[in-house]
């Protein structure tokens, strides 16, 4: 097995003993058996448990962008195109709730390890670097323009799209998540400014972009 086949297996596992044990049976030696590896081949690959969880942070953000880009229509309009990224986002969610439930356990952890200080940061700016990247797409196949930083509207989706899977994992109403998801798609797509129209349209919140430092 290659060094970078070695660490991806070894992601898998962590993920799924986290999912399935929470962080506390989330030990390197439930983490190997899992992987059918020896502790051996988990130093080979990391150097630590800490770089391990700052690398799973990376790899399932990773695969959720690819889902969201996936979704994307191109030749939709803004909205449809944001309202697809949404919805790729909810069908993850909804096929493996234990997958976010991951990301929000390792975050917490990590707010009470010194050590991992730096993960939830480092977690939420990998979301919106993730969004940021899905919202010039989107904007840039339809000839729209934001009116606000992208990276200010990726943190709303980013807010956004945490109050969903909140809401959902706890009372698992996916048409109510749905409703939530097709306002989202208003609400976003209406901070930008759509091809072919005047910036006077917008005057307050093109003025509001032009005093963003």
């Amino acid at each position: 097995m290659s060094a970078s086949a070695r660490r991806t297996a070894l992601l898998q596992a962590a993920f799924e003993v986290i999912a399935a044990e929470g962080m506390s049976g989330a030990t390197t030696r439930a983490i190997v058996a899992k992987a059918d590896m020896s502790l051996a081949s988990f130093h080979y690959a990391f150097t630590s448990r800490d770089e391990m969880l700052h690398e799973l942070i990376g790899y399932v953000i990773e695969n959720q962008a690819v889902a969201a880009f996936e979704s994307l229509r191109f030749g939709a309009d803004l909205r449809t195109a944001i309202r697809d990224g949404l919805q790729a986002f909810f069908e993850v969610v909804i096929a493996d709730p234990g997958h976010e439930q991951v990301m929000f356990e390792l975050m917490q952890y990590a707010l009470r390890t010194p050590e991992l200080a730096g993960l939830p940061k480092k977690q939420y700016a990998g979301y919106r670097f993730a969004v940021s990247g899905l919202l010039e797409t989107a904007a840039a196949d339809t000839g729209a323009s934001w009116l606000l930083p992208v990276e200010d509207v990726a943190r709303m989706v980013v807010v956004i799209t945490d109050g969903i899977t909140l809401a959902w994992l706890a009372d698992h109403d996916t048409p109510a998540a749905n409703r939530v998801i097709e306002f989202a798609a208003t609400s976003i797509a209406s901070l930008a400014r759509p091809a072919g129209v005047a910036r006077a349209v917008y005057p307050l919140i093109s003025a509001t972009r032009s005093e963003t430092p």
